[in-house]
């Protein structure tokens, strides 16, 4: 069981219930899953591209990405329905919790005059989005190996109902919002 898991249920949950008020420990947010999303343009030109993308992902995650395909034909980018454009992986149970823990404690204050993460980033339903620019802020990836610095979307899902209870959860794991 990973750090961050135990941390949810001895410390964060509790925590949630009084500051909610809730009548069942049901009722408390809790993380879904965790989508990392790479778009890798170049690989319309040159299928290496992708490739190296999803040993990245493979090597961050430990799960094997899926490749994800055009759903639309785009002829001022030479881009073809079904063209193979990027890798995506979806984290449950504990390498979610795992790789949560790694982006807030090691990876994120490794970006380059960080202040934290923007509080506008909520969509509504509870769910958080973050963009990362450089795959180089984490630690498993050689950046003597990197040919080309990718960004990726990192889609945290939680099962909150509105974005004070999301902003809630993730502070109190760890997130560190702009203050």
């Amino acid at each position: 069981m990973s750090r961050l898991r135990i941390q949810f249920n001895d410390v964060v949950k509790p925590e949630l219930m009084k500051e909610f008020n809730y009548k069942s420990v049901m009722q408390v947010p809790r993380l879904e899953k965790i989508v990392i999303n790479m778009g890798v343009g170049e690989a319309i030109g040159n299928s290496r591209f992708l490739d190296e993308a999803v040993n990245e992902l493979r090597i961050l995650t430990g799960q094997q990405p899926v490749i994800t395909k055009a759903k639309k034909s785009v002829s001022n980018f030479k881009l073809r329905d079904g063209m193979p454009i990027g890798a995506k992986v979806t984290l449950r149970g504990d390498k979610m919790y795992h790789f949560l823990d790694k982006l807030v404690s090691v990876a994120l204050p490794r970006v380059r005059d960080f202040r934290g993460v923007s509080n506008n980033s909520f969509d509504g339903r509870g769910n958080y989005t973050l963009g990362v620019k450089e795959q180089i802020i984490f630690p498993e990836i050689s950046l003597d190996k990197v040919n080309r610095v990718r960004g990726m979307d990192i889609v945290i899902v939680t099962t909150a109902e509105t974005d004070q209870e999301a902003h809630a959860l993730l502070s109190q794991l760890g997130m560190p919002f702009r203050k």
